[in-house]
């Protein structure tokens, strides 16, 4: 006879306990609410394949080539030749010298992940943007790390705020997170707040870890400038990949280039090595997609631009059409971080605003925040007339007087 089965619950780790990602949080709310047969308008989640935007053909036919052609067992764990001298090749386009390594992932996400896991420690501390991309704090909660936010400057832009970070630092930190351009407030920053952040870096000893995936999507005049374009000594990881820039964040691409002074870098690359070798590799196939797209032809993007220069023109407008919502106008990137003047939390505005209207945003607190303001997240792919009776749906709850 069978012995007698233990029904406790399995305990879950520890590590788990902090981590979030409000991006994909309020969905849950959302498909509760969709099953009630209200009309959603989605404007949380920024995959503009979800709306009239396709990935490139060439890059779908670069792909499919190579399943015929039978590359789908195991790459390289750094990743396939082509794509790495692509990557590299790339990288000097944008002023980054002395590259020590390029190595492929799952994703930024994956590399984002795999660099920090090589870097910090228990009790250890990160400068991250307030507001800044969730992956991040959710990261760092998994390895028992710290959260150590700086903020952008709203007044000015969504700049960096570099006194902010001085201010930060003590002697367990060991990086600085740049989001350029920024997700969630589609800023750009100058190169006198690069400059700034870099020398600080250097000063402090800290690796600067910057988060460039929207850099083909600058939607006005504005340069984009790599920060390891600006110093080769310095120790910088840039994060880039296909899914934003080249429209195909399901097939999980992206990259990390590591530059710097070699003798200061290696110990810490070997320890990513480790992390890549471990994990084998990047979907093969899909990385066969990577040389045609940084090599090949990008008349694309300027159409890509174009849809978007007007949806951000709308929602810029009507965001800052009524007393009490302000939008700082985008420069890059498809999203806008309104504030709103309301006496309750953004995450129960909402989650009012999904239940009454079934417009789908993201609480600016998921993101970080000063304290005391109070924002959402809105994304602007979707078509023109959807976000129209988006943000009417959302002004209406505003004036409405909603969680004020």
């Amino acid at each position: 006879m069978a012995g007698t089965m233990k029904s406790s619950p399995i305990r879950a780790a520890k590590r788990t306990e902090g981590i979030t990602y409000a991006v994909r949080d309020v969905v849950v709310l959302a498909q509760e609410v969709a099953k009630t047969g209200k009309e959603m308008l989605y404007l949380n989640i920024g995959d503009p394949n979800k709306f009239d935007f396709a990935t490139p053909p060439h890059l779908v036919e670069a792909v499919h080539k190579a399943m015929l052609d039978n590359e789908n067992g195991y790459s390289p764990s750094s990743g396939i030749a082509p794509a790495v001298k692509a990557i590299e090749g790339e990288a000097d386009r944008n002023g980054i010298k002395s590259v020590h390594d390029v190595f492929v992932t799952s994703g930024g996400s994956e590399a984002i992940e795999i660099c920090l896991t090589a870097l910090v420690d228990r009790g250890d501390n990160v400068l991250v943007p307030y507001p800044g991309y969730p992956l991040y704090e959710a990261v760092i909660a998994k390895l028992e790390a710290r959260l150590n936010p700086y903020y952008l400057d709203e007044s000015d832009g969504w700049q960096p705020d570099v006194e902010d970070m001085r201010r930060k630092i003590d002697d367990k930190t060991r990086a600085i997170v740049l989001i350029n351009p920024n997700n969630p407030t589609g800023s750009v920053y100058s190169e006198k707040t690069l400059r700034a952040v870099l020398d600080l870096a250097q000063e402090k000893g800290l690796v600067v870890l910057s988060d460039e995936i929207y850099d083909k999507m600058i939607l006005d005049d504005k340069k984009h400038v790599s920060i390891a374009s600006l110093d080769h000594d310095a120790p910088v990881v840039t994060f880039n990949g296909l899914s934003k820039g080249y429209l195909s964040p399901g097939w999980r691409i992206g990259w990390g280039i590591v530059s710097g002074r070699e003798q200061t870098l290696k110990p810490y690359l070997a320890a990513v090595n480790r992390i890549l070798r471990a994990r084998l590799c990047a979907s093969h196939p899909m990385q066969h997609a990577i040389a045609p797209a940084l090599n090949g032809d990008h008349g694309f993007i300027g159409h890509v631009k174009a849809k978007l220069r007007r949806r951000r023109d709308i929602t810029h407008k009507m965001l800052n059409s009524v007393p009490g919502i302000s939008c700082v106008r985008p420069e890059a990137a498809f999203y806008a971080f309104p504030k709103l003047e309301i006496d309750g939390g953004d995450l129960d505005f909402v989650k009012g605003l999904i239940r009454e209207t079934g417009v789908v945003t993201v609480h600016g607190s998921g993101f970080g925040q000063k304290p005391g303001t109070k924002h959402v997240r809105v994304v602007f792919p979707p078509p023109e007339d959807v976000l129209r009776k988006a943000y009417a749906g959302l002004i209406s709850y505003f004036q409405k007087g909603r969680g004020r």
